[in-house]
């Protein structure tokens, strides 16, 4: 199958095409799915940096349908990685469901990065949900020690299981309901944020939920916080 007009316009920005095998895949919980792939030389020819995502394409009644999704414990000599799924209707979480040993699925790499924040974070800031739980674990596996306050919104069966890689000495979690279509973690966050900043030296703040919530808590950090834009990282992972 073809890639479409998107996959023309991709090639067009200088993506790069690889095709990856499953090696593997296990239920996580319920609704969480992860599938271990060989990367097709992926990984050598480009190398790894923190968050690093790849669009995969999946097939949807006969059209090309593509999503990003986050590498998980990426491994440039071995050439493998995992992609991990939150569950729910749609041609990614059914694949992701079938996925069997030597089943191949195209991928283009195109878009990701990764700048460190310079100066350091001396805290992070982060919010997030199911779907950017690989690239929350990433980003903190690229500040090991540094301090992080985390919320950390759930939504259904064996959300509160999912496994974030926080380090209890370091870091604090703060689990929120999904209620009113997002607008409780918004609450939560902008009451809590301005009280976890006094003080806090260098923060650096990464917001990956839904667009809306996302939209609403950067310019919340922006204009009424004051936080510069270069220590904010936003990016609305799915629409509601």
């Amino acid at each position: 199958m073809g890639h479409g007009w998107e996959g023309v316009v991709l090639k067009l920005m200088r993506g790069k095409d690889f095709t990856f095998t499953v090696t593997g895949a296990e239920q996580v919980t319920e609704n969480y799915q992860r599938v271990r792939l060989s990367d097709g030389g992926m990984l050598a020819r480009t190398g790894v940096h923190p968050t690093m995502w790849v669009r995969v394409w999946f097939g949807n009644a006969g059209k090309p349908h593509q999503r990003a999704y986050t590498l998980v414990d990426p491994d440039p000599v071995a050439g493998t990685f995992s992609l991990e799924f939150a569950l729910h209707d749609g041609p990614a979480s059914d694949w992701a469901r079938a996925a069997r040993l030597g089943d191949t699925v195209d991928a283009t790499l195109q878009g990701t990065g990764f700048t460190a924040p310079e100066p350091p974070p001396g805290r992070l800031l982060v919010v997030a949900d199911p779907a950017s739980l690989p690239a929350v674990n990433s980003l903190l596996d690229a500040f090991p020690g540094v301090p992080a306050t985390l919320w950390f919104e759930t939504a259904g069966d064996g959300d509160e299981e999912l496994p974030l890689r926080v380090d209890p000495a370091c870091h604090e979690v703060r689990r929120v309901p999904r209620e009113d279509a997002g607008r409780r973690l918004v609450a939560e966050v902008t009451e809590a944020l301005p009280g976890v900043l006094a003080g806090c030296a260098d923060p650096y703040l990464w917001i990956a939920c839904d667009t809306v919530t996302t939209r609403a808590l950067s310019g919340f950090a922006r204009k009424e916080l004051g936080i510069a834009k270069d220590r904010i990282n936003a990016l609305g992972y799915w629409r509601p």
